[in-house]
């Protein structure tokens, strides 16, 4: 089993959503409003008053299989309005 993670703007979540939805993952978890450093030195805070700049931190459970079919289309996604995507092992407890 592979564990995705993936943290980009929250204006993006739909998109990422539908992704997820298209390629029949098992479930997904979604957390709001995460902040932290990236490689610019600089955290990441959203404008409270908008939520402009927030980002949203995703993690899913699933196959190998599941991850290939969204690959590209994630990727995609990142690339253009930014973010990070991991791929780790996972062993149920």
């Amino acid at each position: 089993m592979k564990r995705l993670d993936l943290i980009f703007s929250e204006r993006e979540l739909q998109t990422i959503l539908k992704t997820l939805e298209n390629a029949d993952v098992p479930g997904y978890t979604v957390m709001k409003h995460a902040t932290g450093r990236g490689p610019e030195r600089v955290v990441t805070e959203d404008m409270e008053f908008t939520g402009l700049g927030a980002n949203a931190h995703v993690i899913v459970f699933c196959e190998q299989e599941i991850i290939d079919k969204m690959r590209d289309e994630i990727r995609s996604v990142l690339s253009y309005y930014g973010g990070v995507a991991y791929i780790s092992e996972a062993t149920p407890l």
